[in-house]
């Protein structure tokens, strides 16, 4: 007997030293070689004509690869074993698949070699290929798929979990009377999404390619279960499921969880499993030959919290104007809540990255720039019922108010346009803009899945603009999240990083100098003021909340904005009414919110 023992490895080809010793034509060691080196690089003819019956090789192995679709094959010959001159060997091999995910299948067949004439040829059988294989049958592979990770919020609780959804698909031309289909379809599912009506559906379907279907809803299945009854006979009607990342709620979080669903799809998928079996002409399942269970990926999570998400939600949707809330965490800069009701919602974003001018909201930074400047909080100062600039603007306070000669702390907390426009004539050129900066408004952050704008303020050498920037018109402009920025801001002593995933690195375009503690301490205190005795007394008795009222003007003057910006404990917030013409609707609004939170 003559043992060859080999150990030579394909990957991806197999190089097998030649015995020839004896003989100028390859032995059968060599051809195990050869044979294994074609089936590993995929050269299934090259493979199946080493064999005595090369039609039916070669349709087999083109079945396996296609069935498996591995990202690369290994293959080892570990020994061929033949006795003298004998016209049969027997060769024994390690195969590997590789299909990606460190998911290796290896295992150890055997086949025969037999010599035709003087050449050798793999003897075909489908055990060749795996020894459980048999005639008639080929492998297959089915992917295992991971459960998708959820997305949590600061405190665990799920922001985005996987549910089944069901998408309700229509074929127009398997429909017949696509109008009737369209009416049944849109009575039972406009009350799930009112933006599925009869007209949508038939408009939706005829503008559909030939050969394809038009998806008309994508359904949580427990929505799915109380329509079924009526849609799932409609002709024309099928149904595809699959799992899906949902928010607690439709809508919930609508300006930023669809964001964070996309940026993080590929980390929530986690690893896929594989099952490798055999299977008949009919493709059904013989033997199980092979399984990697998946591995679910880590979940993701959040700095939001959805009791303040929810707090805020339930605070503006009750407005009667586009309203929205911008809450951030002072100590961490991560973002609590972004809340827009619907009429806000039709405006894209706006939360994040509506400029709007912020009226006396800005007073905060007009008094930092004050304080910062030397004048005390205590300090008096004229606050009539209207002051001219450059003897060409008139600036007037609210109804025009006078409250004669008061301190600064005080024509905060009246919000004197007067008093804040007078001080801004003698302010530099870009006084306000580096006051401003030093709060976070006009520094351009990049927050891994969501897109912010805090706003801009302009140098302003014409003085009636510098007076008119002063109490928040102007060329200022702000977003609710840049004003709660500055919220945070005054409540931490600097800017905080805002950020919304947590491990991801938030990059800044720089990094602004904090306010001088000297500015901050009174700023506080003129905050306060504001709500006990100021503009906001809508909002004493809710704790120490501190802040600041403002009403801005916008197209022709006659309409305006209303604003709140404040912090309680370690919360800071923007709440912005669009059309509010008061500060009140914000007001009530940011009452709804601080109740909520208890």
């Amino acid at each position: 007997m003559i043992t060859r023992r080999l150990a030579l490895v394909v990957a991806p080809l197999l190089v097998v030293a030649g015995c020839g010793l004896f003989s100028s034509r390859p032995g059968p060691d060599e051809v195990a070689g050869d044979f294994l080196t074609r089936l590993a690089s995929g050269d299934t003819a090259g493979a199946a004509a080493l064999t005595d019956d090369p039609g039916a090789a070669k349709d087999l192995l083109d079945k396996v690869r296609g069935a498996l679709k591995p990202a690369g094959v290994r293959g080892s010959v570990e020994q061929v074993r033949s006795a003298g001159e004998s016209s049969t060997a027997e060769a024994t091999a390690a195969l590997e698949w590789d299909f990606g995910h460190d998911h290796v299948w290896k295992y150890q067949t055997k086949f025969e070699l037999r010599r035709e004439e003087d050449d050798w040829r793999v003897h075909w059988v489908p055990s060749v290929v795996h020894p459980k294989l048999a005639a008639q049958q080929t492998l297959a592979a089915t992917p295992v798929k991971a459960s998708l990770a959820p997305v949590l919020d600061r405190d665990g609780a799920a922001l985005l979990a996987p549910e089944q959804v069901v998408s309700v698909l229509l074929d127009p031309t398997q429909a017949g009377d696509v109008t009737a289909v369209a009416t049944t379809l849109a009575t039972a599912l406009n009350p799930i999404d009112p933006a599925i009506t009869r007209e949508s559906i038939v408009d939706g379907a005829g503008k559909t390619a030939a050969g394809q279907v038009y998806q008309v809803a994508a359904l949580r299945d427990a929505d799915y279960q109380t329509v079924k009854p009526v849609i799932y006979e409609l002709p024309g009607v099928r149904f595809t499921t699959q799992t899906s990342l949902l928010a607690p709620s439709r809508g919930f979080a609508s300006q930023v969880l669809p964001a964070v669903r996309k940026f993080v799809e590929e980390d929530v998928e986690g690893r896929a499993g594989v099952r490798v079996f055999t299977a008949n002409g009919s493709g059904d399942e013989v033997d199980s030959l092979y399984e990697q269970q998946p591995v679910t990926a880590q979940a993701v999570t959040t700095g939001l919290s959805r009791a303040v998400q929810t707090a805020a939600e339930d605070a503006v949707e009750s407005s009667v104007g586009a309203t929205m809330l911008v809450a951030i965490q002072p100590s961490t800069g991560e973002i609590l809540a972004v809340a827009q009701n619907a009429a806000a919602d039709e405006q894209g974003a706006i939360a994040l990255t509506g400029r709007f001018a912020p009226g006396s909201t800005f007073k905060i930074v007009s008094a930092a720039h004050a304080l910062a400047g030397g004048t005390a909080a205590d300090v008096p100062v004229p606050c009539p019922g209207k002051t001219t600039i450059d003897g060409r603007r008139v600036v007037p306070n609210d109804h025009e108010f006078d409250k004669g000669t008061i301190p600064l702390h005080s024509a905060f907390a009246y919000s004197c346009n007067t008093t804040f426009a007078q001080l801004a004539v003698d302010y530099p050129a870009d006084g306000l803009t580096k006051t401003a900066d030093s709060f976070g408004l006009g520094v351009d952050f990049e927050i891994p899945a969501l897109t912010t704008i805090t706003g801009s303020v302009p140098a302003a050498t014409d003085v009636v603009e510098r007076a008119e920037d002063a109490f928040g018109q102007g060329k200022v402009l702000a977003s609710p999240f840049g004003m709660a920025l500055v919220a945070a801001t005054v409540a931490k002593g600097s800017v905080p990083v805002p950020s919304l995933l947590r491990g991801r690195d938030v990059k800044a375009d720089h990094t602004p100098t904090a306010p001088p503690p000297a500015v901050l301490e009174p700023l506080r205190v003129m905050m306060r003021e504001v709500v006990e005795v100021g503009t906001a007394q809508l909002l004493n008795g809710l704790g120490d909340v501190r802040g600041k009222t403002g009403t801005a003007q916008y197209g022709d003057g006659t309409r305006s904005h209303g604003w709140f910006v404040g912090y309680r404990g370690d919360v800071a917030f923007a709440t912005l009414v669009l059309d509010g013409n008061s500060s009140v609707p914000a007001l009530e609004a940011t009452g709804r919110f601080l109740r909520a939170l208890g």
